[in-house]
Parts: C-alpha cells; sequence; structure tokens
C-alpha cells in the first residue's frame, strides 16, 4: 500500500473533526467544547458515555460518524506508526554506518558465533 502524504491525513482528520463538532453543536444544541469533546471521545473509542446523543438525528448522525470517522483515525495512526517506524529505522541505519565507520570496519554484518563463518566462493580452479 502507498503510504499517503501527511498533509492528506492531517486535513481529513481536521475535516471529520471539524464537521463532527458542528454537526453536534446544532443538531444536539450542545455548547462548541462539549461537541468538540464528543467528537473526539467518539472517534477515538473511547466512550466516556458522560455525553451521548438525545435526538434522533443525532444519534443516527453519530453511529455514521463512528464508521466514517474510525476509519480516518484508524488510518491517522497507521500512517503515524508507519512514518515513525521509517523514521526509526533511518536513525538505526545511520548509527549502524556511523559506528562501522568510527570502528574502521567494512559495512560487511559480523557473524554471531566461529560456526556461522560462511564458506569461502569456490572458483571455477577448484572445482576441475
Amino acid at each position: 500500500m502507498k503510504p499517503l502524504r501527511p498533509r492528506t491525513i492531517l486535513l481529513s482528520m481536521i475535516v471529520i473533526l471539524a464537521s463532527g463538532t458542528v454537526f453536534f453543536r446544532y443538531v444536539e444544541g450542545w455548547g462548541w467544547v462539549d461537541a468538540y469533546f464528543f467528537t473526539v471521545v467518539t472517534v477515538s473509542t473511547v466512550g466516556y458515555g458522560n455525553i451521548v446523543p438525545a435526538t434522533d438525528l443525532g444519534k443516527i448522525g453519530a453511529t455514521l460518524f463512528i464508521f466514517f470517522g474510525l476509519g480516518v483515525f484508524a488510518l491517522f495512526i497507521h500512517q503515524f506508526t508507519y512514518f515513525n517506524m521509517l523514521r526509526r529505522e533511518r536513525q538505526t541505519e545511520w548509527l549502524f554506518a556511523m559506528l562501522n565507520h568510527l570502528n574502521g570496519r567494512r559495512s560487511e554484518p559480523e557473524v554471531a558465533n566461529e560456526d556461522d563463518v560462511p564458506l569461502p566462493e569456490k572458483t571455477p580452479d577448484d572445482m576441475g
């Protein structure tokens, strides 16, 4: 799967949070903070239960919001983890390259024990 651009994912997450906040603000009549809080708690699947939709439209909107919002939130978490993993791999590779350079070693990995030493390659003269 081709990773999405971080800007696209962040923008999608902002749109989901903003649309949920506006929806619950006007449909349920909650204040901005309560509507935002419910949106974040619902999308993140925490679900405290202290604020719940009372209207039928709010309940239907909440269920649709859960399906779409949870998908975007899961993608956001997945991509965030993926980018951090890539960053960690680059840092590790850089660290090993620097350690090998400082120790004057070639970039070949060391063997764990003497039994793991690869056999020398055979030349055409050895096969005759």
